[in-house]
């Protein structure tokens, strides 16, 4: 299977994109606005950078690859406090919110792979360990650095992933949501190298919420 796709840009430059990374990007993103405005939760920055691809510390021309910046609710694992998180219903709430939104990017790659090689993308057939295969890999490190620092017990943090991942893999498999996720995935596709600001990706997203 081939997940590359040769479009054109607006400078009508003949350029190659990873769809599967267009993907995950776009299940992240998706998931930040949406999953994050039904729970009622505050706004957050967020943007999608489009740039050439680069190999061995090289430039490769033709190539391009998206990335997402942005979108987090809680501080990563980087910059949070080496104490326990506080216990307060808005920090849980965020907390699961960011677990979600990193698990959905890998789901949606993993379900547009499954959907190009006419397989059934179903919960009993994909599991969290599998998400490495999707771009999942530091996605995971954030979420275990995430849980060690929220919830102190290995038991509980247990159920709190798989609760988590069952509710991601809910979010991406829900139709109108996958429609969603397909659409933004296309729009990026169709955008020249640069910054997509927030707002834009927001408008899109709304007009599927009303179309």
């Amino acid at each position: 299977m081939k997940n590359n796709a040769t479009i054109s840009t607006k400078q009508d430059t003949r350029v190659e994109i990873d769809k599967r990374i267009v993907y995950h990007q776009a299940g992240h993103i998706t998931a930040i606005y949406l999953g994050n405005k039904w729970k009622q939760l505050p706004d957050i920055y967020f943007q999608a950078i489009i740039k050439q691809q680069e190999q061995y510390g090289q430039v490769s021309h033709g190539k391009r690859i998206v990335s997402a910046e942005g979108g987090s609710l809680i501080p990563f694992p980087e910059a949070m406090p080496h104490d326990p998180l506080p216990q307060q219903e808005q920090y849980r709430c965020a907390f699961e919110a960011d677990i979600i939104n990193l698990l959905a990017g890998s789901l949606a790659e993993a379900k547009y792979v499954a959907l190009c090689d006419g397989e059934v993308f179903n919960v009993n057939l994909i599991h969290l360990d599998a998400l490495h295969s999707y771009g999942g890999s530091s996605d995971l490190d954030i979420i275990t650095e995430y849980m060690e620092r929220f919830i102190s017990c290995k038991t509980e943090r247990d159920q709190k992933r798989d609760e988590l991942f069952m509710a991601a893999y809910s979010f991406v498999n829900k139709r109108v949501n996958w429609d969603t996720i397909s659409a933004l995935a296309e729009f990026i596709m169709a955008e020249p190298l640069g910054i997509i600001n927030g707002n834009k990706v927001i408008s899109l997203l709304e007009s599927r919420l009303v179309a």
